[in-house]
């Protein structure tokens, strides 16, 4: 399906789940509008990174944040401005 015909399709959300490279993929394309990060406070050490370098920049702003009773983190974001470089 062409980028732009995913794009105008109508309200309806998409969710991914656990697959990186579909994200890459998503993000290289402009065709993410919201990210939402469970972030679990837990530090494994290794495995697999969602963000690659090298990989898509996005430039993220905060829209909204919670945490649970179990200490995850409820990060939403959308994009943010685009001019800022990456460090």
């Amino acid at each position: 399906m062409p980028e732009g015909r995913l794009k105008g399709e109508p309200d309806h959300d998409m969710v991914v789940s656990g697959s990186g490279v579909l994200i890459q993929s998503l993000m290289r394309h402009n065709l993410v509008d919201r990210y939402v990060l469970l972030i679990h406070p837990l530090v494994l050490g290794s495995g697999r990174r969602l963000f690659v370098d090298p990989g898509a920049f996005a430039a993220l702003r905060l829209i909204d944040s919670k945490t649970t009773a179990k200490g995850v983190v409820i990060a939403t974001y959308g994009p943010g401005d685009s001019s800022v470089a990456s460090a």
